[in-house]
C-alpha cells in the first residue's frame, strides 16, 4: 500500500490520460466512420481506425502542443521571474538551483552521470526540458504523418487531387491546426503563473501557502 500511496499521483494520471484517449479514439472512430458512409467509402473496423491518419493527427496535434509547453515552461523557468507568483523562483533570494554543478558532484545521493564527463553533465543538466522538446519535435512528426494521410482521404473521397507533402507542409490548414493548440497551452502556463499570486489551493504543491502574502515568491 505504501507504493502505491508514494505513486499515486502518477497513477491516476496514467489511469485518466488511458481512459480519455480511449474514448478520444472510440468517438473519433465513430465521427470517420459517419464521414465514410456519407461519402460512400468503405468502413474501417475500430483497430484499423488506430493506424488511420484521422486518429494519429489528432493525436499528435496535442501531444506537440501539451510537450511544447512543458519544454518551453521549464526553459524559462530557469532564468525569468514573476514577482508573487508559485510557478517562480524569488527574483530577491539566491537559489541553490543556480549553483554551478560541478559544486555538487558528491553531494549524497548525487546521480553518478554527473561525474561522466562534461557532455555528459551538460545533457543531464538540461534533460527535462530537452526530453520534452524532444517529445513534442516526435509528436509534431505524428501530427504531419497523420496529417497527410487524412488529407489523401479527404481528397480521395471529394475526387480531388491530393496536394504534395511539400504543400501539406506549407499549407494553412496544418499550421491553423498547430497553432490553435500552441496558443491555448501557453494561455494555460500564463494563467498558472499569474493566478497564482493571488489565489490558493491548500495543500497543493502547485500553490503558495494559503496564509502566505501575495509577495511571497516561490513555494518555500
Amino acid at each position: 500500500m505504501k507504493k502505491l500511496r508514494d505513486c499515486g499521483l502518477s497513477i491516476v494520471l496514467a489511469v485518466c490520460f488511458l481512459i480519455l484517449w480511449a474514448a478520444q479514439s472510440w468517438s473519433g472512430f465513430l465521427v470517420d466512420s459517419q464521414f465514410r458512409r456519407d461519402h460512400g467509402r468503405p468502413s474501417l473496423t475500430y483497430s484499423q481506425y488506430l493506424g488511420s491518419g484521422h486518429f494519429w493527427q489528432a493525436t499528435g496535434e496535442n501531444w506537440e502542443s501539451e510537450f511544447l509547453q512543458m519544454g518551453i515552461y521549464v526553459f524559462l523557468g530557469s532564468f525569468l521571474f514573476q514577482r508573487g507568483s508559485a510557478e517562480s523562483k524569488d527574483p530577491d533570494a539566491k537559489d541553490e538551483a543556480d549553483d554551478p554543478v560541478e559544486n555538487h558532484l558528491n553531494d549524497p545521493g548525487a546521480p553518478a552521470i554527473l561525474r561522466k564527463g562534461k557532455l555528459l553533465r551538460w545533457i543531464y543538466s538540461y534533460s527535462l526540458s530537452l526530453a520534452f522538446l524532444s517529445l513534442s519535435a516526435g509528436s509534431f512528426v505524428i501530427h504531419l504523418l497523420g496529417g497527410y494521410a487524412q488529407h489523401r482521404e479527404e481528397a480521395a473521397a471529394h475526387g480531388e487531387s491530393p496536394q504534395s507533402f511539400g504543400e501539406f507542409l506549407g499549407g494553412a490548414e496544418f499550421w491553423f491546426q498547430s497553432m490553435q493548440n500552441w496558443q491555448s497551452e501557453f494561455l494555460a502556463v500564463f494563467s498558472i503563473v499569474v493566478l497564482t499570486i493571488w489565489l490558493r489551493h491548500h495543500a497543493s504543491p502547485e500553490s503558495k501557502k494559503v496564509w502566505d502574502s501575495h509577495q511571497t515568491t516561490g513555494k518555500a
